[in-house]
């Protein structure tokens, strides 16, 4: 679990030091882009690693039909966090599409995940998604991006369920059954 946790301390600090630290990130100007990089491989490496080898400890136990609900969900997010890059007529119509996307991925995993290491991987992303929305609100002001092409928000909807087939067979091959059994 201590990886994990220092894997989820990393992430939170490497992604609020330009929010928390403005000046001092600004001065490294590019040549600060490259520390920050390595800072996220390494907190997602310690996060994978520490999930993975953290011991099972049962909290609750979901009921089944979570699996339909968490299914529902990844798919919603996939979408959510696709709208980041459309170009289409979705383009501006929410602020945060890829922190709002980590938040239902991460509810979508509590719902479905009782162990202590999930709550702490999943209940921690959660947290630090809801605090960069935080920040990032205070410190920028947002200027909304012009609608583009309705063609783009269909390629958006094909992007989604080829990347849902992609994680589904990336989860399997894993030994997690995202369909339950």
């Amino acid at each position: 679990m201590t990886l994990l946790i220092l894997g989820l301390i990393l992430w939170s600090l490497a992604h609020f030091y330009k929010r928390l630290m403005p000046a001092h990130r600004a001065k490294l100007g590019d040549k600060g882009k490259g520390p920050i990089a390595i800072a996220l491989i390494i907190a997602l490496l310690l996060m994978i690693f520490g999930y993975r080898w953290a011991e099972f400890i049962p909290v609750w136990s979901p009921p089944a039909f979570f699996t339909h609900i968490n299914n529902l969900l990844m798919l919603i997010a996939l979408f959510v966090f696709g709208m980041s890059a459309t170009t289409g007529r979705l383009r501006g119509k929410m602020r945060h599409p890829q922190l709002v996307a980590v938040k239902i991925w991460a509810i979508a995993h509590l719902m479905v995940n009782g162990d202590l290491a999930s709550i702490i991987l999943f209940g921690g992303m959660l947290v630090w998604a809801v605090a960069s929305v935080i920040l990032i609100n205070r410190s920028e002001e947002w200027v909304r991006p012009e609608a583009g092409d309705a063609k783009k928000d269909k390629l958006l909807v094909i992007i989604t369920v080829v990347s849902f087939v992609v994680i589904t067979v990336i989860h399997a091959l894993l030994g997690v059954s995202p369909f339950g059994g």
